[in-house]
């Protein structure tokens, strides 16, 4: 789940620099594009279908997920976990807004702090949970 979020979050941050006009929350986190958030979606799908293919990593959520829930239960669980990491994400920007900080710690300095390094795993970890237990129900 780790790696999910991960990629999302690189995923749209390069390809948010790269083709970003169309801003996703100007107010809350005027960085973000709406083409950051397509290409970090693009990115788990990539990494995590191509996950599905790789004997070393059949034990991993999106390989469980596929072979569980098919391609029609796949696309739209990782897709939910995607906007999930993206709500905390923005969560957390707004968060920091709202008390005027630009970071939440100097410990990782340019990073915007130690939450920037959590706030998508807080609304995607209780879901992954979730789903893990559907999965574990269905098999």
């Amino acid at each position: 789940m780790l790696a999910i979020v991960w990629v999302a979050d690189i995923g749209a941050y390069f390809s948010g620099k790269a083709f970003g006009k169309h801003k996703l929350a100007p107010s809350i986190s005027p960085g973000k594009s709406w083409e950051g958030v397509a290409g970090g979606w693009s990115a788990v799908m990539l990494i995590a279908a191509a996950s599905t293919h790789v004997p070393a990593l059949q034990d991993t959520f999106a390989v469980k997920l596929q072979a569980a829930w098919g391609w029609l239960g796949f696309v739209p669980a990782l897709t939910l976990i995607v906007a999930a990491s993206i709500a905390g994400d923005l969560f957390e920007s707004q968060l920091k807004r709202r008390i005027g900080m630009k970071d939440s710690s100097n410990l990782l300095p340019g990073h915007g702090g130690v939450l920037d390094r959590i706030d998508a795993l807080i609304p995607v970890l209780p879901l992954a949970v979730l789903f893990d237990y559907w999965l574990r129900c269905k098999t």
